[in-house]
């Protein structure tokens, strides 16, 4: 099972294929990683302010909302590919979850 927050294995191969990475998408992503790195090393941080990093790094906001829409669609990807093999019954508990969250 892959972990929530990294991306499949297969998602980054299709991201390879699909569009290769810029020596700029390397460098921003780079000093995304590199601030959020420095702000949890600082011995000085009781707490992790998640809104203050957001805030606080350009282009982390942006970043993170892009990642979580391709996590997203990769979930329901995944969920579209587990339903042929559930079972009826399985099924219908399914569909009586997502009734009961339109309601």
């Amino acid at each position: 099972m892959t972990p929530r927050n990294a991306p499949a294995k297969d998602d980054a191969k299709k991201m390879d294929a699909a569009s290769p990475v810029t020596e700029t998408e390397i460098a921003q992503l780079n000093r995304l990683l590199g601030a959020v790195m420095k702000y949890l090393a600082d011995d000085e941080q009781e707490e992790i302010d998640i809104e203050y990093l957001l805030e606080n790094t350009e282009g982390l906001r942006d970043w993170w909302n892009e990642y979580r829409e391709l996590d997203r669609k990769r979930v329901e990807e995944e969920i579209k590919n587990s339903l042929t093999v559930l079972s009826l019954e399985e099924l219908e508990a399914i569909r009586e979850q997502i009734r009961t969250k339109d309601q």
